[in-house]
Protein backbone atom coordinates (compact mmCIF):
# COMPACT_ATOMS: atom_id res chain seq x y z
CA UNK A 1 0.00 0.00 0.00
CA UNK A 2 0.98 3.07 -1.03
CA UNK A 3 2.24 6.20 1.35
CA UNK A 4 -0.38 8.27 -0.14
CA UNK A 5 -3.04 5.57 -0.25
CA UNK A 6 -2.21 4.48 3.57
CA UNK A 7 -2.10 8.27 4.59
CA UNK A 8 -5.63 8.71 2.74
CA UNK A 9 -6.98 5.46 4.62
CA UNK A 10 -6.47 7.13 7.96
CA UNK A 11 -7.87 10.20 6.54
CA UNK A 12 -11.03 8.33 5.51
CA UNK A 13 -11.20 6.28 8.95
CA UNK A 14 -11.36 9.60 10.92
CA UNK A 15 -13.15 11.12 8.85
CA UNK A 16 -15.68 8.22 8.25
CA UNK A 17 -15.93 8.41 12.83
CA UNK A 18 -19.34 9.79 13.00
CA UNK A 19 -20.80 7.41 10.02
CA UNK A 20 -19.38 4.77 12.08
CA UNK A 21 -21.00 5.70 15.24
CA UNK A 22 -24.39 6.04 13.42
CA UNK A 23 -23.88 2.52 11.61
CA UNK A 24 -21.73 0.41 13.18
CA UNK A 25 -22.82 0.92 17.01
CA UNK A 26 -26.34 0.32 16.10
CA UNK A 27 -25.62 -2.50 13.97
CA UNK A 28 -23.11 -4.75 16.66
CA UNK A 29 -25.98 -3.64 19.38
CA UNK A 30 -28.13 -5.32 17.78
CA UNK A 31 -25.77 -8.86 16.58
CA UNK A 32 -24.73 -8.58 20.44
CA UNK A 33 -28.39 -8.36 22.19
CA UNK A 34 -30.25 -10.93 20.06
CA UNK A 35 -29.94 -14.58 20.82
CA UNK A 36 -31.13 -15.87 17.54
CA UNK A 37 -32.13 -14.90 13.61
CA UNK A 38 -35.39 -13.82 13.56
CA UNK A 39 -37.73 -11.29 11.99
CA UNK A 40 -37.03 -8.67 14.62
CA UNK A 41 -33.43 -9.43 14.41
CA UNK A 42 -34.03 -8.40 10.25
CA UNK A 43 -35.99 -5.44 11.11
CA UNK A 44 -33.64 -3.96 13.43
CA UNK A 45 -30.62 -4.16 11.21
CA UNK A 46 -33.62 -3.24 8.57
CA UNK A 47 -33.91 0.45 10.54
CA UNK A 48 -30.32 1.03 11.63
CA UNK A 49 -28.82 0.67 7.55
CA UNK A 50 -32.23 2.71 6.69
CA UNK A 51 -31.21 5.57 9.78
CA UNK A 52 -27.97 5.16 8.69
CA UNK A 53 -28.51 6.63 5.07
CA UNK A 54 -28.08 3.67 3.24
CA UNK A 55 -31.41 3.81 1.69
CA UNK A 56 -34.66 1.62 1.49
CA UNK A 57 -33.44 -0.12 -1.85
CA UNK A 58 -29.76 -0.63 -1.18
CA UNK A 59 -30.67 -2.04 2.81
CA UNK A 60 -33.30 -4.57 0.75
CA UNK A 61 -30.95 -5.71 -1.27
CA UNK A 62 -27.85 -6.02 1.32
CA UNK A 63 -30.73 -7.93 3.88
CA UNK A 64 -32.08 -10.25 0.86
CA UNK A 65 -28.33 -11.66 0.24
CA UNK A 66 -28.25 -11.47 4.05
CA UNK A 67 -31.61 -13.95 4.56
CA UNK A 68 -30.24 -16.17 1.77
CA UNK A 69 -26.83 -16.06 2.84
CA UNK A 70 -28.28 -17.48 6.72
CA UNK A 71 -30.57 -19.89 5.15
CA UNK A 72 -27.65 -21.62 2.83
CA UNK A 73 -25.22 -21.76 5.76
CA UNK A 74 -26.98 -22.66 8.20
CA UNK A 75 -26.13 -19.19 10.57
CA UNK A 76 -27.64 -19.68 13.83
CA UNK A 77 -25.83 -17.18 15.38
CA UNK A 78 -26.49 -13.27 14.66
CA UNK A 79 -22.72 -12.19 15.19
CA UNK A 80 -22.16 -14.33 12.91
CA UNK A 81 -23.83 -12.42 10.22
CA UNK A 82 -21.53 -8.99 10.77
CA UNK A 83 -18.95 -10.32 8.10
CA UNK A 84 -21.70 -11.23 5.79
CA UNK A 85 -23.29 -8.16 6.21
CA UNK A 86 -20.15 -6.20 5.72
CA UNK A 87 -19.68 -7.85 2.40
CA UNK A 88 -22.88 -6.88 0.86
CA UNK A 89 -22.37 -3.76 2.18
CA UNK A 90 -19.17 -3.93 0.00
CA UNK A 91 -20.66 -5.52 -2.71
CA UNK A 92 -23.34 -2.78 -3.38
CA UNK A 93 -20.56 -0.53 -3.68
CA UNK A 94 -18.20 -2.13 -6.16
CA UNK A 95 -17.20 0.39 -8.55
CA UNK A 96 -15.97 -2.08 -11.82
CA UNK A 97 -12.52 -1.27 -13.49
CA UNK A 98 -14.21 0.38 -16.55
CA UNK A 99 -14.86 3.92 -14.36
CA UNK A 100 -12.17 5.18 -15.25
CA UNK A 101 -11.47 4.41 -18.68
CA UNK A 102 -11.51 7.99 -19.45
CA UNK A 103 -7.99 8.57 -18.17
CA UNK A 104 -6.53 6.25 -21.21
CA UNK A 105 -8.45 8.19 -24.03
CA UNK A 106 -9.11 11.86 -25.20
CA UNK A 107 -12.03 12.81 -23.05
CA UNK A 108 -13.86 15.48 -22.53
CA UNK A 109 -15.23 15.44 -18.33
CA UNK A 110 -18.33 17.28 -17.42
CA UNK A 111 -18.35 18.52 -13.70
CA UNK A 112 -22.46 19.51 -12.34
CA UNK A 113 -23.28 19.96 -9.41
CA UNK A 114 -24.82 23.22 -7.65
CA UNK A 115 -22.62 25.48 -6.17
CA UNK A 116 -21.33 25.37 -2.62
CA UNK A 117 -20.81 21.96 -2.87
CA UNK A 118 -17.45 21.85 -3.41
CA UNK A 119 -17.50 21.78 -7.66
CA UNK A 120 -14.87 24.20 -8.27
CA UNK A 121 -12.35 22.88 -5.67
CA UNK A 122 -13.02 19.60 -6.94
CA UNK A 123 -12.05 20.54 -10.61
CA UNK A 124 -9.08 21.89 -9.31
CA UNK A 125 -7.63 18.53 -7.90
CA UNK A 126 -9.00 16.51 -10.76
CA UNK A 127 -6.72 18.53 -12.56
CA UNK A 128 -3.69 18.96 -10.49
CA UNK A 129 -4.07 14.70 -9.78
CA UNK A 130 -4.91 13.94 -13.80
CA UNK A 131 -1.05 16.52 -14.75
CA UNK A 132 0.01 14.40 -11.92
CA UNK A 133 -0.06 11.02 -13.74
CA UNK A 134 1.61 13.02 -16.89
CA UNK A 135 -1.64 13.63 -18.93
CA UNK A 136 -2.17 16.91 -20.52
CA UNK A 137 -4.74 18.63 -18.83
CA UNK A 138 -7.06 22.10 -19.70
CA UNK A 139 -9.60 23.72 -17.53
CA UNK A 140 -12.55 25.26 -18.90
CA UNK A 141 -13.87 27.61 -16.48
CA UNK A 142 -17.75 27.54 -17.78
CA UNK A 143 -19.78 28.47 -14.63
CA UNK A 144 -19.32 32.17 -15.91
CA UNK A 145 -22.65 32.94 -13.17
CA UNK A 146 -20.67 32.85 -10.20
CA UNK A 147 -18.65 35.68 -9.32
CA UNK A 148 -15.95 34.08 -7.70
CA UNK A 149 -15.60 30.89 -9.76
CA UNK A 150 -13.73 31.97 -12.34
CA UNK A 151 -11.14 33.32 -10.07
CA UNK A 152 -11.36 30.69 -7.78
CA UNK A 153 -10.65 28.02 -10.53
CA UNK A 154 -7.66 30.02 -11.74
CA UNK A 155 -5.21 29.66 -8.53
CA UNK A 156 -6.26 26.42 -8.97
CA UNK A 157 -5.25 25.88 -12.48
CA UNK A 158 -2.03 27.98 -11.61
CA UNK A 159 -1.31 25.35 -9.13
CA UNK A 160 -2.04 22.49 -10.37
CA UNK A 161 0.57 24.12 -13.39
CA UNK A 162 -2.56 23.43 -16.56
CA UNK A 163 -3.95 26.45 -18.79
CA UNK A 164 -7.41 27.38 -18.46
CA UNK A 165 -9.93 28.59 -21.20
CA UNK A 166 -12.92 31.28 -20.07
CA UNK A 167 -13.16 32.76 -16.12
CA UNK A 168 -14.79 35.87 -17.40
CA UNK A 169 -18.09 36.39 -15.44
CA UNK A 170 -21.14 37.21 -17.57
CA UNK A 171 -19.61 34.99 -20.37
CA UNK A 172 -21.82 32.77 -22.35
CA UNK A 173 -20.83 29.20 -21.24
CA UNK A 174 -21.83 27.85 -23.92
CA UNK A 175 -19.08 30.45 -25.77
CA UNK A 176 -16.45 29.22 -23.16
CA UNK A 177 -16.96 25.32 -23.91
CA UNK A 178 -16.43 25.69 -27.62
CA UNK A 179 -13.44 27.85 -27.34
CA UNK A 180 -12.37 25.38 -24.86
CA UNK A 181 -13.19 22.16 -26.82
CA UNK A 182 -11.16 23.87 -29.95
CA UNK A 183 -8.16 24.67 -27.99
CA UNK A 184 -8.11 21.42 -26.38
CA UNK A 185 -8.08 19.43 -30.07
CA UNK A 186 -5.59 22.15 -31.27
CA UNK A 187 -3.06 21.27 -28.51
CA UNK A 188 -3.61 17.62 -28.10
CA UNK A 189 -4.81 18.10 -24.52
CA UNK A 190 -5.68 14.25 -23.18
CA UNK A 191 -8.51 15.79 -20.68
CA UNK A 192 -10.49 18.30 -21.15
CA UNK A 193 -12.52 19.14 -17.36
CA UNK A 194 -15.44 21.72 -17.36
CA UNK A 195 -16.81 23.31 -14.63
CA UNK A 196 -20.10 23.81 -14.95
CA UNK A 197 -22.80 26.46 -13.68
CA UNK A 198 -24.72 24.85 -10.81
CA UNK A 199 -28.08 26.72 -10.20
CA UNK A 200 -30.96 23.96 -9.93
CA UNK A 201 -33.67 25.73 -8.57
CA UNK A 202 -33.71 26.90 -12.41
CA UNK A 203 -33.55 23.93 -13.77
CA UNK A 204 -35.18 24.80 -17.46
CA UNK A 205 -32.36 26.93 -17.92
CA UNK A 206 -29.75 24.70 -16.71
CA UNK A 207 -30.99 21.68 -18.94
CA UNK A 208 -31.12 24.33 -22.00
CA UNK A 209 -27.53 25.25 -21.06
CA UNK A 210 -26.14 22.00 -20.72
CA UNK A 211 -28.17 20.65 -23.80
CA UNK A 212 -26.23 23.67 -25.70
CA UNK A 213 -23.43 22.38 -24.88
CA UNK A 214 -23.28 18.64 -25.28
CA UNK A 215 -24.45 19.97 -29.03
CA UNK A 216 -21.10 21.80 -29.17
CA UNK A 217 -19.40 18.52 -27.79
CA UNK A 218 -20.61 16.87 -30.16
CA UNK A 219 -20.38 18.78 -33.48
CA UNK A 220 -16.60 20.03 -32.62
CA UNK A 221 -15.37 16.69 -30.59
CA UNK A 222 -17.42 14.10 -31.99
CA UNK A 223 -14.95 11.53 -30.81
CA UNK A 224 -13.63 12.23 -26.91
CA UNK A 225 -14.60 10.27 -24.78
CA UNK A 226 -17.57 11.67 -22.54
CA UNK A 227 -17.68 11.45 -18.79
CA UNK A 228 -20.62 13.31 -17.04
CA UNK A 229 -19.94 13.43 -13.07
CA UNK A 230 -21.94 15.07 -10.70
CA UNK A 231 -20.51 16.56 -7.47
CA UNK A 232 -22.47 16.19 -3.97
CA UNK A 233 -21.89 17.20 -0.36
CA UNK A 234 -22.31 14.17 1.81
CA UNK A 235 -23.16 16.22 4.64
CA UNK A 236 -25.98 16.56 3.29
CA UNK A 237 -27.38 13.15 3.21
CA UNK A 238 -30.79 12.61 1.63
CA UNK A 239 -30.19 15.84 -0.62
CA UNK A 240 -27.48 14.51 -2.20
CA UNK A 241 -29.53 11.79 -4.00
CA UNK A 242 -32.08 14.24 -4.56
CA UNK A 243 -29.98 16.68 -6.30
CA UNK A 244 -28.00 13.54 -8.23
CA UNK A 245 -31.71 12.71 -9.82
CA UNK A 246 -32.45 15.98 -10.54
CA UNK A 247 -29.35 16.30 -12.45
CA UNK A 248 -29.77 12.65 -13.71
CA UNK A 249 -32.36 14.21 -15.70
CA UNK A 250 -30.39 16.85 -17.14
CA UNK A 251 -27.41 15.24 -18.24
CA UNK A 252 -26.37 11.72 -18.19
CA UNK A 253 -24.23 10.84 -15.45
CA UNK A 254 -21.37 8.37 -15.27
CA UNK A 255 -20.18 9.22 -12.18
CA UNK A 256 -20.81 10.76 -8.62
CA UNK A 257 -18.07 12.64 -6.57
CA UNK A 258 -18.55 12.65 -3.25
CA UNK A 259 -17.29 15.74 -1.50
CA UNK A 260 -17.30 16.44 2.81
CA UNK A 261 -17.32 12.75 3.30
CA UNK A 262 -15.40 13.91 6.57
CA UNK A 263 -17.03 15.11 10.01
CA UNK A 264 -20.72 14.04 8.59
CA UNK A 265 -22.76 11.16 10.53
CA UNK A 266 -24.19 10.50 6.93
CA UNK A 267 -21.74 8.61 4.96
CA UNK A 268 -24.11 5.87 4.11
CA UNK A 269 -25.17 8.20 1.43
CA UNK A 270 -22.44 6.49 -0.43
CA UNK A 271 -24.04 3.16 -0.07
CA UNK A 272 -27.99 4.64 -1.31
CA UNK A 273 -26.74 6.77 -4.08
CA UNK A 274 -25.00 4.31 -6.15
CA UNK A 275 -27.73 1.85 -5.24
CA UNK A 276 -30.87 4.21 -6.10
CA UNK A 277 -29.29 5.75 -9.31
CA UNK A 278 -27.10 2.38 -10.85
CA UNK A 279 -24.74 5.21 -11.26
CA UNK A 280 -21.14 4.75 -9.74
CA UNK A 281 -18.90 6.34 -7.10
CA UNK A 282 -15.84 7.28 -8.38
CA UNK A 283 -14.16 9.68 -6.22
CA UNK A 284 -14.94 10.63 -2.25
CA UNK A 285 -13.13 13.81 -0.53
CA UNK A 286 -12.09 13.50 2.78
CA UNK A 287 -10.48 17.31 3.56
CA UNK A 288 -9.42 20.40 1.75
CA UNK A 289 -6.08 19.11 0.14
CA UNK A 290 -5.15 18.08 -3.09
CA UNK A 291 -4.84 14.41 -2.36
CA UNK A 292 -7.79 14.21 0.09
CA UNK A 293 -9.95 13.64 -3.32
CA UNK A 294 -9.38 9.71 -4.25
CA UNK A 295 -10.88 7.17 -6.65
CA UNK A 296 -13.18 5.55 -4.53
CA UNK A 297 -12.66 1.82 -3.39
CA UNK A 298 -15.51 -0.22 -2.10
CA UNK A 299 -13.07 -2.09 0.12
CA UNK A 300 -11.12 0.73 1.38
CA UNK A 301 -14.49 2.45 2.20
CA UNK A 302 -16.23 -0.78 3.89
CA UNK A 303 -12.98 -1.57 5.66
CA UNK A 304 -11.92 2.04 6.66
CA UNK A 305 -16.28 2.53 8.21
CA UNK A 306 -16.24 -0.67 9.95
CA UNK A 307 -12.54 -0.34 11.15
CA UNK A 308 -12.12 -3.99 9.79
CA UNK A 309 -8.41 -4.18 9.84
CA UNK A 310 -6.86 -6.01 6.92
CA UNK A 311 -3.34 -7.04 7.03
CA UNK A 312 -2.33 -4.81 3.98
CA UNK A 313 -3.23 -1.60 5.60
CA UNK A 314 -1.20 -2.11 8.37
CA UNK A 315 1.70 -3.14 6.30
Amino acid sequence: MGEEKKGFFSRLKAGLTKTRDNIVHGMDAVFGGFSNIDDDFYEELEEILIMGDLGVKATGEILETLKRQVKENHIKEPVACREYLINNIREQMEVGETAYEFEQKQSIVLIVGVNGVGKTTTVGKLAGQLKGQGKKVLIAAADTFRAAAGEQLSTWADRAGVDMIGGTEGADPASVIYDAVNAAKARNVDVLLCDTAGRLHNKKNLMEELKKINRIIDREFPDAHRENLVVLDGTTGQNALQQAREFGEVADLTGIILTKLDGTAKGGIAVAIQSELQVPVKYIGVGESIEDLQKFDAKQFVDALFDTKSREQEE
